[in-house]
């Protein structure tokens, strides 16, 4: 069984600069079936990161779901060429098809 989000709540309380802690949390909401939660908490970490490849996608799929397209396309943009630059070939076949669907 994860970790529940209370858990990494009490994390990011008492750290709330901590990009690991907001995005085991994001995660955790995530799984709860929590996505409202869980965005503030990836955009936070997309901030924080330049480079940091997941939040970007997890908080582009959230946009998804929601239908905000004009806010999801340059989360998965971005998460894209991060993907190529660090070679993750399983999250650039998953992006190019994301974005495919949305042209």
């Amino acid at each position: 069984m994860p970790p529940r989000s209370d858990h990494f709540s009490a994390l990011v309380q008492g750290a709330p600069n901590n990009e690991l802690f907001r995005f085991s949390l994001a995660q955790a909401l995530l799984s709860e079936g929590r996505p409202d939660e869980a965005a503030p908490h990836l955009a936070f970490c997309v901030a924080k990161k330049n480079d940091w490849m997941m939040p970007r996608i997890l908080l582009g799929k959230i946009h998804l779901g929601a239908h905000r397209i004009n806010e999801a396309r340059p989360l998965l943009e971005a998460a894209l060429i991060l993907a190529i630059e660090q070679t993750h070939e399983e999250p650039e076949r998953e992006l190019r098809a994301l974005l495919a669907d949305l042209h």
